[in-house]
């Protein structure tokens, strides 16, 4: 199979799909592999490093995405690519279809594609093992973030996150109690801060007491827990996660007006649209707003703030899935290895994901039909 990785066509994303290492595993195993110019550069690897292991460095979209059967991406591909693709062709990344504009869907539906949302792979137990790493590398993030919000000079409370002799830590408010709240607690917790996690799911909240080792405040989320902790929160952080799904919007414009002035609001799930009324997509180079005086961050590609460690870490999760497609085809792949099937939103243009085809006004493609 021909696989493609092109850059990055959004201009705050420096993360790319596979590292120089990942590309050598695939050509060893008989693959052809295109990698765009620059590619990799937002993580540090240049074109040599590519082309050292036997990649194929291209200099036009038209070669990227007109010769690889599998197109390997961050956030999925630009608009005007779509004219320069065949049916077919599969677009691999986290794509997030729920939450995308209808157009997107229908040129998607039109250029006959086939998609894989890394974000859905899931494996038994219902682990994500794709987005697991992403999501843990986000929320370990999550603490220094919020420690230069809450900064005076980014528009923050003027405070320290971590306590001081004499003086308290912040309190931090966590909805969702999953691998990015658990992993956000528990490194605000190591620090010392006065941390909340709420989750509506009671055995979450235990694994999360057991992680943060009964150093993490856990409450079941009801709208009247809501309404009494976030007076109190100096950082609230929206870790709410629904695979394939929207998020649901938890705090209301009229609670984010009971939180202090100028303290901050994370909200992670807003690649999926978020679970604040309040928020927007932001970008690295503006991630803040101000709205009912409370600071808000919602970048949707946080762990681009440290690309390189990201590439590797999806790197590690994807090239095994890759390679297998690669090795055997989608449709096999999928037979193969059934945790591949719950990421496969369109097959050849026709919608596989429920929510998909709601958003198109059609009826839902059996995978069976393809296989």
């Amino acid at each position: 199979m021909d696989i493609a990785i092109p850059r990055a066509w959004q201009p705050d994303e420096q993360r790319v799909a596979l590292t120089p290492a990942g590309v050598q595993t695939l050509i060893n195993a008989g693959h052809m592999v295109y990698v765009e110019h620059n590619a990799g550069l937002g993580s540090a690897f240049i074109d040599d490093d590519y082309s050292n292991v036997g990649a194929h460095v291209v200099y036009s979209p038209n070669e990227i995405y007109g010769r690889g059967d599998f197109i390997a991406t961050i956030r999925g591909i630009p608009d005007e690519a779509m004219a320069l693709m065949r049916p077919g062709q599969i677009v691999g990344g986290f794509l997030h279809l729920a939450a995308k504009h209808r157009r997107t869907l229908e040129a998607l539906a039109d250029a006959k594609l086939s998609t894989l949302s890394l974000e859905l792979v899931r494996g038994k137990g219902g682990v994500l093992p794709i987005r697991q790493p992403i999501s843990e590398i986000t929320g370990r993030l999550l603490p220094q973030l919020a420690a230069h919000l809450l900064e005076t000079p980014s528009g923050g409370r003027g405070i320290l996150l971590v306590p001081v002799p004499g003086i308290p830590s912040a309190e931090v408010v966590i909805l969702g109690a999953g691998v990015v709240g658990v992993n956000a607690a528990y490194g605000f917790t190591a620090w010392g801060v006065q941390t909340t996690v709420l989750d509506n799911q009671i055995e979450r909240l235990r694994r999360c007491e057991r992680i943060c080792r009964g150093r993490v405040t856990t409450r079941l989320c009801t709208d009247s827990v809501l309404e009494s902790v976030l007076p109190f929160a100096d950082v609230l952080i929206g870790a709410v996660h629904i695979p394939g799904d929207r998020t649901p919007k938890l705090v209301s414009r009229d609670m984010v007006k009971t939180m202090k002035p100028h303290s901050v609001i994370i909200d992670v799930s807003i690649n999926q649209g978020g679970c604040i009324e309040t928020s927007r997509p932001t970008s690295h180079h503006a991630p803040t707003f101000m709205v009912e005086n409370v600071l808000h961050y919602a970048v949707p590609n946080i762990t681009s703030g440290v690309a390189r460690t990201a590439t590797h870490a999806l790197n590690n999760a994807l090239t095994p899935y890759l390679q297998k497609i690669a090795d055997a085809g989608l449709e096999r792949a999928i037979t193969e290895e059934p945790a591949l099937a719950h990421g496969v939103g369109f097959m050849y243009g026709q919608p596989i994901f429920p929510k998909v085809a709601e958003a198109l006004g059609v009826a839902v493609a059996s995978m069976e039909n393809f296989l």
